[in-house]
């Protein structure tokens, strides 16, 4: 799908191929993932393809269909994909 190797990786978007079958949804640890008016939609406000929870984008592990890419409308480097998730996750760590 992608050179995890390159210094850019970015957002992820569905595109019109899903089905619509609701596993994509549940997968996401940053509830990223929700129904759009035809098929379910990315917000990349959210996406952090995963980084900082796991190794690969959870969505796309489970995609049946293969319909999830990313999005070169919002390319972002790790450290801002880690930042994201530190900003994500800061009000459900431990004080």
């Amino acid at each position: 799908m992608r050179d995890r190797g390159t210094a850019t990786t970015m957002a992820l978007y569905i595109t019109d191929q899903c089905i619509n079958c609701d596993v994509c949804e549940p997968a996401c640890p940053n509830q990223a993932i929700a129904m759009g008016a035809t098929i379910y939609e990315i917000f990349p406000d959210r996406c952090t393809e995963c980084v900082g929870h796991f190794d690969q984008p959870q969505c796309v592990e489970v995609c049946p269909v293969e319909c999830i890419f990313v999005d070169p409308g919002h390319p972002e480097s790790r450290e801002q994909l880690e930042a994201k998730y530190h900003v994500l996750t800061a009000s459900k760590e431990p004080a």
